[in-house]
């Protein structure tokens, strides 16, 4: 919940810190609301009272982690240096950094996911979005560079991207990026070579 200007309260913003943090690290079944009301400083009925519930925090938690995430590769992006390919593979090296910085467990949406069966649940919406965001952008990025069947190409990028997340989630390989990174570019030139075969 926020106030009537909109903005989060202070005792909001430090229950999603402290939730984004524990959720990721220790899980979601495992964390109870008293664990994140202490940690947060807060009462159990405050924690209560900005969200409503442990499964509106969570989804709560999970938008902001999709805000992060857009926001860090978008302004990746505007920092690449060179032709639409490269900006297409720069995924990768994104994902890398990301990862170093705050993914020892992979993807946070994945691992979400796996705890949280319920269709139904506000926070499945979300981390469906998320990825349909991801394919979508991968898709747009395998458009401009031009490579054949772009919507293949983005859901075939978003299935290396899941494996680097699970591979550094089980063995903390934080190489695992440059891998799948290797294993993209040999998808483009594939497409490249089809294109040519097509139109020549």
């Amino acid at each position: 919940m926020s106030d009537d200007s909109g903005l989060m309260t202070p005792a909001g913003e430090r229950l999603l810190r402290v939730a984004a943090e524990v959720f990721y690290r220790e899980g979601i079944a495992a964390t109870g609301v008293d664990t994140i009301a202490a940690r947060a400083g807060v009462s159990k009925p405050t924690l209560y009272a900005q969200f409503g519930s442990k499964r509106a925090l969570v989804a709560k938690v999970l938008e902001r982690r999709h805000d992060a995430q857009r926001s860090s590769w978008e302004v990746y992006l505007t920092q690449v240096d060179g032709d639409a390919e490269t900006r297409l593979l720069s995924v990768f090296d994104w994902l890398a950094s990301w990862l170093a910085e705050s993914g020892i467990r992979g993807c946070g949406f994945l691992n979400a996911a796996a705890e949280i069966p319920d269709p139904a649940d506000p926070a499945r919406a979300v981390i469906t979005n998320h990825k349909r965001w991801m394919r979508n952008r991968l898709t747009d990025l395998a458009r401009e560079a031009g490579v054949a069947e772009p919507a293949e190409f983005g859901e075939a990028l978003l299935l290396l991207i899941d494996g680097v997340s699970a591979r550094v989630s089980v063995e903390g390989d934080l190489g695992a990026a440059a891998g799948a990174k290797r294993a993209a570019a040999t998808l483009v030139t594939a497409s490249q070579y089809r294109n040519e075969q097509c139109h020549g």
